[in-house]
């Protein structure tokens, strides 16, 4: 599949969402528009099972704006999928005819199998946390999966989620302390029937709405120093922090904080709990969040179906960094020869000691190599400044927090100051030790970056030996190479200052000494 621009309207419990996608090879999947209107279908269920005359009604309102808006984004290729609300109603045949009569558009009732596996493809394609149990709580349901290196195990649907939850244990706006113990006592009951998450110790992976308000007001509660929620990771702790936080909020407190969706303040406390219980079921430490979900799961098996290529869930990372470069204006044969150039000249250091092989320490030189100084697209003199925002402050699929931060220090890598500048907001996440190699690593990137100045990919080779005071480091060139021999000199300072050593640079022009 070449090009594609579709939609997909996912029709949950609580909301209802129009989102506008473009795909193509070269760049990728790109959201190019995301609509959300708060429905709350489950709450129209009657006792009888019947969803009301008057949610049908809400939810035909809704599809015909969609119409509308699709009309003016020029978009004819729509999918629309229901979960829970519409599969639990009694009438939901009537429900999907009417629909098709009225706005024109056909309705896909997911099953509970279906919903489970399209979030775990979401996952899967989109972090790079190679096992885990999944859970992704709506309005309605809640899946949990279990995925074992990126291969998918168990899947299960709960018919709870959280406004029917909260229909069911709350009886005001807020939970009060017995009904939060019923509540729980329910959920640890519920999850304690899986024999397959108990006690198997993996991070569990937040999808939907709810989790990412969780991620969003934690964030906002500590000052984090960078955007987004996807790869965001939690602890247990900070999840029980957030609890008693949340329990000592007023209902109007809830609606006016940070972080936190106004439409989802009645709910967000059940689904807290909800995670609360799973980390404890499942014994994990981590708490991660990814942005992708149902949608992102429909749309990366429909691509996969036609493309099988088009996505690699077991080197999510990689494909994302590439993508990413040719965004900035960088090729791939470009990309491919930085990475050449960057291995090249470690091994260099690493073959006479002054660095000490590691093929993590390798894998993450070359992952910066993709995208060093990208912000150069932007504008060249301040491409630092520009190359560390765009790293740190995007969503950056099969990348931690961490990760990300570590990525955009050595991309942006121009000098020690600058360094210190960039890392100043996150001098807790790592030690002096760590940022020391990541600063070298940076210096080492700058002078492969400068070996190809002019893009005209003129080195071919790095060797280095030592001499009785110096190094040497002779540079193969294929044909003149003036600028890259002016940038390498302007730059072995910071190379020399990383390896603790002077340095002379020798170009070799096609078998004979130019130095």
């Amino acid at each position: 599949m070449n090009e594609l621009k579709t939609a997909i309207i996912d029709i949950g419990s609580n909301t209802i969402r129009l989102v506008l996608y473009q795909y193509d090879n070269e760049e990728g999947l790109r959201e190019l528009g995301n609509i959300k209107t708060v429905a709350r279908l489950r709450t129209y269920i009657q006792p009888s099972g019947e969803m009301s005359v008057e949610g049908i009604q809400v939810l035909s309102e809704t599809l015909l704006t969609f119409k509308a808006m699709l009309e003016d984004f020029e978009v004819t290729d729509v999918k629309a999928a229901a979960t829970a609300a519409i599969r639990q109603a009694t009438n939901r045949d009537q429900i999907i005819k009417e629909m098709k009569e009225r706005t024109g558009i056909q309705i896909e009732l997911l099953s509970e199998e279906e919903e489970a596996y399209f979030g775990y493809v979401a996952v899967a394609y989109s972090m790079g946390t190679q096992s885990a149990v999944t859970i992704d709580i709506g309005g309605g349901s809640t899946e949990i999966t279990l995925f074992e290196n990126k291969e998918i195990q168990q899947s299960h649907s709960f018919p709870f989620g959280t406004v029917s939850l909260k229909q069911r244990f709350v009886k005001g706006d807020i939970m009060n302390s017995s009904e939060k113990g019923e509540l729980i006592a329910y959920i640890k009951e519920q999850f304690q029937s899986l024999p397959w998450i108990k006690n198997v110790a993996l991070p569990i992976i937040a999808i939907g709405g709810s989790a990412r308000n969780i991620a969003q007001m934690h964030q906002q509660k500590h000052d984090y120093p960078i955007a987004s929620v996807h790869g965001y990771e939690m602890t247990k702790e900070n999840l029980d922090d957030l609890s008693l936080f949340l329990g000592r909020l007023s209902f109007q407190e809830l609606k006016q904080l940070d972080g936190l969706s106004s439409d989802r303040a009645d709910i967000i406390v059940p689904a807290l709990e909800v995670f609360r219980v799973l980390m404890e079921v499942v014994d994990s430490k981590a708490f991660q969040l990814t942005k992708r979900g149902l949608r992102e799961g429909l749309i990366y098996d429909r691509i996969l179906q036609t493309d099988a290529l088009a996505f690699d869930k077991y080197n999510v990372f990689e494909g994302n960094a590439r993508r990413l470069a040719r965004q900035y204006g960088r090729t791939e044969m470009e990309v491919d020869y930085l990475m050449h150039l960057a291995d090249q000249l470690y091994r260099e250091c690493c073959h006479l000691g002054y660095l000490q092989y590691n093929p993590e320490d390798l894998h993450l030189l070359t992952k910066a190599a993709k995208v060093f100084n990208i912000g150069e697209y932007i504008e060249l003199s301040s491409s630092s400044q520009h190359t560390f925002y765009l790293i740190a402050n995007q969503s950056i699929d099969g990348l931690n927090h961490l990760e990300r931060v570590k990525l955009a220090l050595l991309a942006s890598y121009k000098n020690k100051d600058y360094f210190q500048r960039f890392a100043a907001p996150f001098a807790t996440w790592m030690d002096r030790e760590e940022y020391r190699k990541i600063r070298d690593f940076g210096a080492l990137l700058k002078f492969v970056y400068a070996l190809n100045v002019s893009k005209r990919n003129v080195v071919h080779a790095i060797e280095m030996h030592t001499e009785e005071d110096h190094v040497q480091l002779d540079i193969y060139v294929k044909k003149n190479a003036a600028a890259e021999k002016y940038q390498a000199n302007r730059h072995r300072k910071h190379l020399e200052r990383a390896l603790k050593i002077p340095m002379k640079i020798n170009f070799i022009e096609e078998g004979w000494n130019n130095g």
